[in-house]
């Protein structure tokens, strides 16, 4: 994850199996409703992932990257499925492990500071 210097988007960059690497900007006030409602680790034992993507300076620059509009997620006892719908493009769903989850909620927990709170739901 990478915070805009305006702090109106979050760059998310995901790896897939198989392989391959995405990204997906993450409108501030998806960030704020993911922080209220992202599970917070209650495991000591859970242990980060082995690796995630680094984000480039052209992972910012890429004009293909879609912009989340909307956002819905189910929560597993091991996992929590993230469907995004884009503003273009197909949708988008994500499945996480407890381990990602921990990591994405730290990282937008870090970025909480930078981001502005619009209100927008």
């Amino acid at each position: 994850m990478s915070c805009d210097k305006v702090g109106n988007l979050v760059l998310v960059k995901f790896s897939f199996t198989g392989g391959k690497d995405g990204c997906v900007y993450l409108p501030a006030h998806i960030v704020f409703w993911l922080l209220q409602h992202f599970p917070v680790n209650q495991d000591p034992q859970l242990r980060a992932p082995t690796t995630f993507p680094a984000i480039q300076d052209e992972d910012w620059d890429d004009r293909r990257t879609p912009r989340v509009a909307t956002m819905q997620c189910k929560q597993f006892p091991d996992a929590v499925r993230m469907s995004m719908q884009l503003e273009h493009g197909p949708e988008m769903l994500v499945l996480l492990n407890r381990s990602n989850v921990e990591l994405m909620r730290q990282y937008m927990e870090n970025y909480r500071s930078s981001l502005m709170d619009l209100g927008v739901f």
